[in-house]
């Protein structure tokens, strides 16, 4: 769980998002980073269980700074007013499927999957796909996934008006073929991140991305594309 302190620095952050309030707020930021890094810690204890490829995982390979980067943005605003955890099933990989958690005042969720995949994982993604899509239907199907999950996400963002190049608009698996990133998300309750039993009440429901996760870790793994 986050503490209430923690999450209202946060709240306070973004009511006041300049390096002035940040440096005379500099104990209240340690001890929200204190915060959060338990919080990571208490995530990865639940999860590893589930999923023994997290086991190389540390706290500090699932953080993110609270620096925004702000060179190519109109907000200039120079700190993150959200949280976000990472679980990566390849620390070593640049973009490696895993596990997202984000809290955001009425914006929380969790997701997983491989978010904007650099151009040759895609090609591979795309190709296990288009031989494997019945292990992926099956996976999406999953009563379990579709309850939590429904489908992978999709909207004019991040799908092709057409199929992709060398291949064709009539393929069965053309809907997933057209995604340009392979995640799903659920909305939750940001009540839940100061509920002592966070990590056990998401951690089963993460835990039903592993299939997705590992289906396109298969596909990034192969050398062929």
């Amino acid at each position: 769980m986050m503490t209430r302190e923690s999450l209202q620095f946060l709240a306070d952050l973004e009511a006041n998002n300049a390096t002035e309030w940040m440096h005379a707020n500099k104990k209240r930021y340690e001890s929200y980073k204190k915060d959060y890094h338990t919080f990571i810690s208490s995530i990865l204890e639940v999860m590893k269980p589930f999923d023994v490829s997290l086991e190389p995982l540390e706290v500090k390979n699932c953080t993110f700074r609270i620096n925004r980067d702000i060179r190519f943005s109109k907000d200039k605003s120079p700190y993150k007013t959200n949280m976000g955890v990472w679980l990566s099933q390849n620390k070593n990989r640049k973009n490696s499927p895993g596990y997202y958690i984000h809290y955001e005042k009425g914006n929380c969720f969790i997701a997983g999957g491989v978010w904007c995949p650099e151009v040759e994982e895609l090609k591979k993604i795309r190709k296990e796909i288009a031989f494997f899509h019945e292990d992926l239907e099956d996976i999406l199907q999953n009563p379990a996934f579709s309850k939590a999950f429904g489908s992978l996400s999709r909207d004019e963002n991040n799908t092709l008006k057409k199929a992709p190049k060398d291949y064709d608009i009539n393929h069965p698996a053309i809907a997933y073929l057209q995604l340009k990133s392979l995640t799903t998300s659920k909305k939750i309750d940001e009540k839940l991140f100061s509920d002592p039993n966070f990590s056990h009440i998401i951690g089963p429901e993460l835990a039903t991305l592993k299939p997705l996760n590992d289906f396109l870790s298969r596909a990034l793994a192969t050398d062929e594309y």
